[in-house]
């Protein structure tokens, strides 16, 4: 009798004197047992397997304990009570072996669960988180030629505009990575990304340059936190066979926000007319419409999450077996019937949860006012992170975390310093060819003429100027030296990089003009006057180099593909190191070949190359740095290398884009030796592709 065979199913994963009994084929039946023993608690479970319209709610215990192991935890009631009179060395240990008895239960528990409908769907909400943090990187560099009219920014605002999101983003990596191994991965990484929904949000309503540049730093921040919880998060659902390959493949969607980014930007920043006004005052361009669209991915990954679990492996990791355990027969059972087989039981009734040694108590609401049970609450918390950041550099740890901080270090130092130095070469290369094209007009007189056309690229050397209009008119790339104007008139100018050197005006009067006093330099102004000059910074010219740079950011971004596709295809067959040392290195042969790059066109070609080639390191890494460490310390430590990587896109930008122009020998020497150095050093790593999650 088929039916009654089914029924005979027991506890196959209970864990007694360190062996696993009873562990049944991945097939989900029963292969023999003592039927008239455990038929009762076996027809229990049967029960809740074939009941597909079944929810869990939370709170609701649903596994079935074995009476034997009802026995066992009353036997283990008795020594808890004695725990806080032992060693805390040997609690320690203690619960070292339980971690390791429960990785590898739980490795064959996600075995039992499969690879299905619940991991793609966690793939696609965890992806648009992915999604939002490669926007993030990309927003503030498209923005910038605009906002720095719009804003009136200078030089050195708009690096400091550049840079605040990177040091948002090494923040929070570190803070909301540790905190996520405290708190729980979905609750820390709904905080991360309701922070920079919330700020990035703000940020294209707001007006001024500091409210603006708090924004995108708080922005940075929630984002940067999303990074080392994301890895973590989807790690903890995937088997050993899968954890590699899919890893990789979540890696891509990082690609795919710089393509949003990229394409976004290249639809709608140019429409300069997309926006309203509100007064003199308010004025809500384009590019804020841009900066508006690019949280969009934030904020659907930040709904879509609300419907997923926390990582039942987490889960166990604090004691919260009824919990887990519900959780994973969720995954089970939403696999097998996506996969037709509904009547596939879920055979777990009992799962190893290690000791639990925290020394923190906290202060009952009955005790003390709020302010103090919450400081408690932070102090706690804050002491437990600390400690988590400082088992990273125990004697088990130390050298693996120092080989991987350099790593994520000069990887970081050389793909973010040479992703900001292309587009900054190519712009240097336009302007000389701009420049090459400059139209030299000397000593020209003009009289009673009217110019209501644009000038641009010009340089205008001893003439003489006398009783002309200039109205309605644009200067662009416009210098006049050593001229003369007389009773001239300009009215409702604006002008772009444009100067009066050693100029004598004469009688002459500015109406409505951006004409300021800047732009006249040893100037001398005998009886001229300004009246109603233009307020604020205008967006007076299309620059038709930004759409070159929005096209170079895309093709970059689409370059990685190749990249990715091989990288998750071959991640569990050559093993992490090789892949993170063998990308370095071929990174590294693509730096020389810069040397050879002089124009647009090679640039842009020789960028796609090494985007292409350094992908594969990045992977590997994400993969490597989630399998080295337990799951109690994994966000904590991804958080502290994410944050150094982010140091080092801070200080790779600052160095490469101070020789544009001066020489192109540094930076690509430095990012070359930097990955050379990084790649032979990963290779003293250890392979980690054939162990279980600790």
């Amino acid at each position: 009798d088929i039916g009654r065979e089914t029924n005979q199913v027991s506890d196959d994963y209970r864990y007694q004197d360190g062996n696993y009994e009873g562990y049944a084929p991945n097939d989900g039946y029963y292969r023999g047992g003592d039927e008239s023993a455990h038929e009762e608690d076996a027809q229990s479970d049967v029960t809740e397997g074939h009941d597909e319209d079944d929810e869990v709610y939370e709170g609701e215990y649903q596994g079935i304990p074995h009476p034997d192991d009802i026995k066992a935890k009353q036997k283990k009631r008795a020594p808890e009570a004695a725990d806080e009179y032992r060693d805390h060395a040997d609690l320690m240990a203690e619960r070292m072996e339980d971690e390791e008895q429960l990785a590898h239960q739980y490795e064959n528990i996600i075995e039992e669960c499969g690879h299905g409908r619940f991991q793609w769907t966690l793939f696609f909400v965890l992806g648009l988180a992915l999604m939002a943090d490669g926007v993030e990187v990309f927003v503030v560099g498209f923005v910038l030629p605009s906002a720095e009219k719009d804003m009136c920014l200078s030089s050195s605002n708009k690096g400091m505009l550049g840079l605040i999101v990177y040091l948002g983003m090494m923040v929070g990596a570190v803070v909301l990575g540790g905190l996520a191994d405290k708190l729980g991965r979905k609750k820390c990484l709904i905080i991360s990304l309701a922070i920079n929904a919330a700020f990035a949000f703000l940020s294209s309503f707001v007006q001024g340059y500091g409210f603006f540049l708090f924004c995108r730093l708080i922005s940075g921040l929630g984002i940067g936190g999303s990074l080392p919880i994301v890895f973590a998060y989807f790690s903890e659902f995937l088997s050993r066979e899968k954890r590699g390959e899919h890893l990789s493949w979540l890696c891509m969607f990082w690609m795919i926000g710089g393509i949003f980014a990229s394409a976004m930007a290249w639809s709608i920043i140019p429409h300069y007319g997309w926006g309203f006004s509100m007064g003199t005052k308010y004025h809500f361009h384009s590019w804020r419409v841009f900066v508006l669209v690019c949280s969009l991915p934030c904020i659907a990954s930040l709904v879509a999450l609300k419907f997923m679990p926390e990582s039942p492996r987490f889960l166990l990791e604090i004691g919260k077996h009824d919990e887990a355990w519900m959780i994973l027969k969720q995954v089970h059972d939403t696999n097998m019937r996506a996969k037709g087989e509904p009547e596939r039981v879920f055979t777990v009734s009992y799962i190893k949860t290690p000791k639990q040694v925290d020394e923190f108590i906290e202060i009952q609401s009955s005790t003390g006012t709020w302010y103090q049970r919450w400081l408690v609450r932070f102090t706690t918390t804050f002491k437990q992170v600390w400690d988590n950041v400082l088992y990273c550099l125990t004697a088990q740890y130390r050298m693996n975390t120092l080989i991987l901080a350099v790593v994520w270090f000069t990887m970081a130092l050389s793909y973010y310093g040479l992703i900001v130095w292309f587009p900054d070469m190519i712009r240097y290369l336009q302007e000389e060819a701009y420049e090459s094209r400059v139209k030299i007009f000397d000593e020209e007189e003009v009289l009673h003429f009217t110019f209501n056309f644009t000038l641009e690229n010009q340089i205008h050397r001893n003439g003489e100027y006398k009783n002309d209009k200039f109205i309605g008119m644009k200067f662009k790339e416009v210098r006049f030296e050593d001229s003369l104007f007389e009773e001239c008139y300009f009215e409702d100018v604006t002008s772009s990089e444009t100067f009066f050197e050693n100029c004598t005006i004469v009688s002459t009067v500015f109406y409505n003009t951006d004409l300021y006093e800047h732009k006249f330099i040893n100037c001398r102004l005998i009886n001229s006057t300004f009246q109603m000059p233009k307020e604020g910074c205008h967006l007076d010219f299309e620059e038709d180099n930004d759409f070159l740079i929005y096209l170079v950011s895309f093709l970059g971004s689409l370059s990685v593909l190749p990249g990715n596709i091989i990288s998750a295809l071959l991640m569990d067959k050559i093993g992490r190191i090789k892949m993170i040392g063998g990308s370095m290195l071929i990174s590294a042969v693509c730096c020389f070949f810069l040397f050879f790059g002089n124009s647009e066109s090679a640039m842009i070609g020789w960028q796609c190359l090494f985007c292409g080639a350094s992908i594969a390191a990045w992977n590997a890494l994400d993969v490597i740095t989630v399998e080295l460490y337990p799951t109690n310390k994994r966000a904590t430590a991804f958080g502290i290398l994410n944050g150094l990587c982010k140091f080092g896109a801070i200080l790779g930008n600052s160095i490469f884009a101070s020789f544009v122009g001066i020489t192109k020998v540094v930076p690509i020497l430095l990012a070359s030796s930097a990955l050379v150095g990084g790649g032979l050093l990963a290779l003293r790593l250890p392979e980690t592709r054939d162990q279980v999650l600790m």
